[in-house]
């Protein structure tokens, strides 16, 4: 007795988990079991009604734990557990799980789970573990590491346990497969890690004010080794709104979030930042949860006034607001807004930026830009003036030399917020353009408050002036709104139906305007009137007459098509008719299809030819394209789309010009949405036609292949006029696909495959986009064996720059077309590869 007295705690202990272990090993007496589990349940009560001294909990916490809860999962299918009722099980074995340090436990649990082949221990095991974060575990877990009394780890031990907290929904994944938990699913995991942090930091806040000392760290790791991991959306829609709302009277929750976001790694800090600025609503609540991080720290620093507004442009325009409202928000912060603004303009205005990046980001550029001028105060901005200034006549000209519409629309918006803003003299630009919803949030950015502030702080229930201005109060009790002045006494209200009001209108919408002037019935009266009429309404009704008279005459119509298309061709819109670019095309098209060689001729000459403007030779592209798509339909189909518009103009066109085609697509949709059980032959198989396209390909394409090389005067069409190659290298390929299985296809995909490798390298967009269209024309439309044998040595090269471009073009289209021409490029390849294949077409 004297000898069990003097051991010390730590022998005592020792031994007596010693005989619990040797206990649940060999023992069959279930009186034996339940008193060796409950002397291990004794070492982590720490109440007091505990009989263990708490030295000796301190020494079974720090050196038997562990190996007791691993002793146990390795007895999870013994005997003895399953004669424990389900009260002692929850009570004796899981309680021993969820008691003690929540850090040895989850480890243990996480290596268990691991280890354990599919069965009944390894159902309990997971509903231990299911028990374990729903009990609130992870966030004693994490108090515990901010009070600083967790183990004393190593960097090792700590990194593991960051790993099985932050991946465990990925562990429980892979070793459960189907039969896994909701509770581990990573969108019930997350939320509940968030939650479990903001305990912590509550705690955190109520310790402080009580004048305890705290650590951040280990939760701070924690946050940022599950943002690096992708779930930042995740947590921060739990933990952002919540700490905006602490941190708005709380300078105690401020300096919380400010040292929390101090300590985290800077390795994991870029994910945290971005989590944390897509999930805040506004800079107010940035500045409060982030304070001046951006100026102690050059990763945040790099990350907010760099990544974030010039490498990166998948953020909504949101988060710009939220970045640039936190960088103007205080005095210190605003060098750095100044510094972000050089940095825009620098961008924006860069003509390599506008031709070699996405038209995304150049949108998002933009956007920081406008907002970022927005910001500045007055002072600022004529201390930056001659910048802006300078940026705005450089950018616009990069933008509006730009052969593509979007691009050319951006420069002019952001062209007039400028000057607007700046205000030089009293002179402000105003371009013609068309209203979209992108220019309509370019125009609203140069707003300066952020939408949250206006929501927060409404003035007498009206947010602005100008909804003031325009507030009407509604009429009560049946008055006029207009009251403004007093009505005379005796006066009757009645007095004004006494008028002329009551009279009935004749009806006069069935009457037709008198026309002095008549449609032309010929076609030389129509000709004659398009050259020497001066008289606005018969040169409309000449030009709308002159497709049906084109169509119904034509043997006078091959007589002067040449010259009638000459007159539409230089034929200016000086009436502003209605409809004129659409009906002079459809006229010109009739043309070309009614006396196909001569115009097609004359066309492919003109476009060559010196004086003509980049909008006529354009006409001429778009006349082809619509000629050959009209001469590549049967007969019966082809009088339709001519009469329309062209499906590769900017012409609207109006469902009333073709009710013939309208009636068949309303057709087609009925038939596709009735349910047949049996259909037989309800309509008589196509009459096979020719296809008038094929003979004449080659007056369509070569000659366009003519003189590309041969600069002139007013035309450079492998110099400056980017949009004009970029229009014929499509109308080429179109030409090159509406040939498909004519006698002269693989002649016009070799000249076209010749002429399109050499400005596979463009800098322009618009040009690369038509080479990656003309190529996957000429891999639809050119033979299998005729193509691997035109190929033939660039084939590897072939497929290794379509590979680049599908990779890293900055063009979204180029690369959807890359891929294209690829697939095409396989399919041909394996065709003509493949015995089989090659046995059943010969």
């Amino acid at each position: 007795m004297s000898t069990m007295q003097s051991l010390t705690p730590e022998a005592e202990v020792r031994l007596a988990v010693g005989q619990c272990v040797r206990t649940l090993t060999t023992s069959t007496d279930n009186k034996e079991l339940i008193t060796a589990l409950q002397t291990l349940n004794t070492y982590l009560d720490d109440g007091p009604k505990s009989s263990a001294l708490s030295a000796q909990r301190a020494e079974f916490t720090k050196a038997h734990y562990t190996r007791t809860l691993q002793f146990l999962i390795s007895k999870i299918n013994a005997d003895w557990l399953q004669v424990l009722t389900a009260a002692q099980r929850k009570d004796l074995w899981d309680g021993l799980f969820l008691r003690g340090p929540p850090e040895q436990a989850l480890l243990v649990l996480m290596d268990g789970m691991g280890t354990l082949s599919p069965s009944a221990g390894l159902d309990r095991l997971v509903n231990v573990v299911e028990t374990f974060l729903q009990s609130g575990r992870l966030a004693d877990l994490l108090w515990s590491y901010c009070q600083g009394a967790g183990p004393s780890d190593s960097p090792q031990l700590r990194e593991t346990l960051l790993g099985r907290l932050v991946a465990l929904p990925d562990l429980t994944a892979n070793r459960l497969h189907p039969n896994n938990k909701a509770m581990f699913l990573p969108q019930q995991y997350y939320p509940l890690l968030a939650r479990e942090m903001l305990t912590a930091l509550e705690k955190t806040c109520q310790a402080l004010r009580d004048g305890k000392d705290c650590s951040l760290t280990f939760v701070a790791q924690t946050l940022g080794k599950v943002c690096v991991q992708g779930h930042s959306g995740l947590v921060f829609a739990v933990m952002a709104l919540r700490l905006s709302f602490c941190t708005r009277s709380d300078m105690v929750w401020r300096r919380v979030c400010w040292k929390l976001l101090e300590n985290v790694p800077e390795r994991w800090l870029e994910s945290v930042l971005t989590g944390l600025v897509q999930a805040v609503k506004g800079p107010d609540s940035l500045d409060r949860i982030l304070g001046n991080l951006v100026l102690k720290n050059k990763k945040a620093q790099f990350v907010l006034t760099h990544k974030l507004l010039l490498l990166q442009y998948k953020y909504e325009t949101g988060v710009l607001r939220t970045v640039l409202g936190y960088l103007a928000g205080d005095r210190e912060r605003r060098p750095l807004l100044i510094q972000v603004l050089r940095a825009l303009c620098q961008a924006w205005a860069n003509p390599s930026a506008v031709r070699h990046t996405a038209v995304e980001q150049q949108v998002y550029v933009s956007r920081a830009l406008l907002l970022c001028v927005g910001l500045l105060r007055d002072e600022e901005l004529l201390q930056l003036r001659s910048e802006l200034l300078q940026c705005m006549l450089g950018g616009m000209q990069s933008h509006l030399d730009s052969s593509v519409l979007r691009i050319r629309r951006m420069g002019m918006v952001v062209g007039e917020s400028l000057s607007s803003r700046m205000d030089i003299n009293g002179t402000k630009l105003k371009f013609e353009y068309e209203q979209d919803e992108e220019t309509q949030e370019l125009l609203s950015l140069m707003t300066p408050l952020a939408e949250d502030e206006l929501e927060a702080e409404p003035v007498n229930g009206i947010n602005s002036p100008e909804e003031a201005r325009g507030m009407t109060l509604p009429p009560q009790d049946g008055s006029s709104t207009s009251t403004s002045e007093p009505q005379p006494p005796g006066a009757d209200p009645d007095s004004d139906l006494d008028s002329d009001d009551e009279l009935t209108p004749y009806d006069m919408s069935a009457d037709q305007e008198m026309s002095q002037a008549s449609p032309p019935r010929y076609l030389r009266d129509c000709l004659e009137a398009l050259v020497s009429s001066d008289d606005p309404l018969r040169v409309e009704l000449s030009l709308r007459a002159a497709v049906g008279l084109v169509r119904k005459n034509v043997s006078t119509t091959r007589e002067i098509s040449v010259q009638l298309t000459k007159v539409l061709l230089h034929m200016e819109d000086k009436y502003s008719m209605v409809d004129f670019l659409t009906r002079r095309q459809a006229a010109m098209v009739a043309l070309t299809v009614t006396d196909c060689i001569p115009v097609t001729q004359y066309l492919t000459t003109e476009f060559y030819s010196m004086n003509y403007s980049l909008r006529q030779r354009l006409d001429i592209l778009e006349v082809l394209a619509m000629s050959a798509q009209e001469l590549s339909r049967p007969v019966a189909d082809a009088r339709g789309p001519s009469e329309g518009v062209s499906p590769i103009t900017d012409v609207t066109s109006y469902p009333g010009d073709d009710p013939v085609h309208w009636r068949q697509v309303v057709e087609r949709r009925i038939q596709s949405k009735t349910k047949r059980i049996s259909k037989g032959a309800t309509r008589p198989p196509a009459r096979v036609t020719p296809n008038r396209y094929a003979p004449v390909a080659g007056h369509f394409f070569f000659p366009l292949l003519r003189n590309y090389d041969r600069p002139q005067v007013t035309f450079d069409l492998l110099g400056s006029d980017h949009l004009v190659l970029g229009r014929l290298i499509h109308t080429l390929g179109l030409l090159m696909h509406l040939a498909v299985n004519a006698p002269v296809a693989t002649q016009m995909g070799r000249a076209l495959l010749d002429f399109v490798w050499m400005l596979r390298y463009h800098v322009d967009q618009v040009v690369r986009r038509g080479v990656l269209f003309a190529a996957c024309s000429v891999f639809l439309s050119m033979p299998s064996q005729d193509l691997v044998l035109e190929l033939g040595d660039q084939l590897f090269e072939t497929r290794t720059w379509l590979a680049d471009v599908a990779e890293g073009d900055p063009d979204a289209d180029c690369r959807n077309l890359a891929i294209q021409s690829l697939v095409l490029l396989d399919k041909s390849l394996k065709k003509q590869l493949d015995p089989q294949t090659r046995d059943l077409q010969s």
